[in-house]
């Protein structure tokens, strides 16, 4: 079959031939690939750079995306580590990590948002209690993720949400989606009193974002959850002992790990029947499978989705 398979960290996938896949497990099966999104992590994962990743190769990337069963009945699907990922004609799904779509679904919509859509929605039911009428800043608000957390916060209730970000333009466009305020990195003050900060920055702007915050928090002893989930300015951040002092502040990731597979699973089908009845806002861009090494290092608004 044909798939895209990457050799070595410090290079793109290369469209070519690769072996077709054999169902060996009790629940596993082969499908046919449909649509399939390029994501942070499946970027991370195919150069190293993220902490799943397993170094093996050579490597088909994709984490997830829309299948048709042997039955017809189209699927979305996540994909556990190895070699064989999403970026092919055919892959080898487990059915119990997998959800039943309408056949009328827009596979290349549900490819596109169910990954970033999934960062937020498990960050605010399964990492923290969150409650109808807390308040939460996202930073990197004008990413995929963000876009989407914006959303996806108004949806459980928030009853006011700032978006961070550095581009003005793409910030404005944000009130269209619920944000009740936009700022940048260095205004993250006038957000001094949310309940949850939601961040796909980390690096040195979270850091100066974390102490602004707290310098300007009214009630330092009231809760403030900071969900880490993201990191494009940086794996590392320089956060002061203070902030950690200073406040009620409590810190925790959102990811691979700290999720349980089973609270992921359970929370897809809800997901899903948001993104298919058009209630979160997709950006998304379909292209060959093809021209996987063309697109790869692409920049760009929309979610690329990969099309056999």
């Amino acid at each position: 079959m044909r798939a895209a398979v990457v050799n070595a960290f410090d290079a793109p996938p290369q469209y070519g031939e690769y072996p077709s896949p054999v169902a060996r497990g009790e629940h596993e099966m082969v499908v046919d690939v449909l649509a399939a999104g390029l994501h942070q992590l499946v970027r991370g994962r195919a150069n190293g750079t993220h902490y799943s990743s397993t170094g093996t190769f050579p490597l088909v990337p994709g984490v997830d995306g829309v299948v048709r069963d042997q039955e017809g009945t189209l699927r979305y699907a996540v994909l556990d580590d190895g070699p064989l990922g999403m970026f092919a004609e055919q892959t080898v799904i487990d059915v119990r990590r997998s959800v039943p779509l309408p056949s009328d679904v827009d596979a290349v919509r549900i490819a596109a948002a169910m990954n970033p859509a999934m960062s937020s929605w498990l960050a605010l039911r399964r990492r923290i209690t969150f409650e109808k009428g807390q308040s939460v800043l996202i930073l990197g608000a004008t990413g995929s993720s963000g876009r989407m957390a914006v959303q996806i916060a108004k949806r459980f209730g928030a009853a006011r949400v700032v978006a961070a970000g550095r581009n003005a333009s793409r910030l404005a466009a944000l009130h269209e989606l619920g944000a009740d305020e936009t700022v940048t990195f260095e205004q993250a003050d006038r957000a001094a009193d949310v309940d949850v900060v939601i961040d796909y920055v980390w690096g040195e702007p979270s850091a100066v974002a974390m102490t602004a915050l707290i310098k300007a928090r009214r009630d330092r002893g009231a809760p403030l959850h900071w969900i880490q989930i993201g990191s494009i300015a940086g794996q590392t951040s320089p956060v002061h002992s203070a902030v950690l002092r200073a406040a009620r502040l409590q810190i925790c990731g959102s990811g691979i790990g700290s999720v349980p597979p089973r609270d992921i699973l359970e929370e897809l089908p809800e997901i899903a029947e948001a993104v298919h009845a058009g209630e979160i806002d997709v950006q998304a861009r379909p292209v060959p499978l093809a021209q996987v090494a063309e697109a790869w290092s692409v920049q760009t608004d929309d979610r690329i989705v990969f099309v056999p």
